[in-house]
């Protein structure tokens, strides 16, 4: 069992900067894929970025390539995503994911656990 809780969204304007964090509870946190989606009022869910459990490979959605980063503390149990050069049109619910396999997937349907999600306000 793995719970997943994230911080740091806020309300930031365009070109500004956030960093999200996902603290993660459970002793096996360390050989999990993790992930970050993100869902807009009236829009599908929708990848933003992922890395394998031992960091090794990450991986982005196009929109957000050059501009976000993905990392992960296997000590701390914790999966951060740094956000630069925000854009109105990334403002949504963002939220942690964690998948079994390991290896960090964009398909949200190999992720077993989610946390409760932060919210992140981009103003033009």
């Amino acid at each position: 069992q793995v719970r997943l809780v994230e911080s740091g969204g806020g309300l930031v304007q365009a070109g500004g900067s956030l960093r999200l964090s996902c603290a993660a509870s459970g002793r096996t946190f360390s050989n999990y894929g993790m992930g970050w989606f993100r869902q807009a009022p009236g829009k599908e869910r929708e990848f933003v970025a992922a890395i394998s459990w031992s960091a090794d490979s990450t991986y982005y959605t196009d929109s957000v390539k050059g501009r976000f980063t993905i990392s992960r503390d296997n000590a701390k149990h914790t999966v951060d995503l740094q956000m630069n050069s925000l854009k109105p049109e990334d403002t949504a619910a963002y939220y942690c994911a964690a998948d079994h396999y390991g290896l960090g997937s964009s398909a949200s349907h190999y992720y077993n656990y989610w946390g409760q999600g932060t919210q992140v306000t981009v103003s033009s």
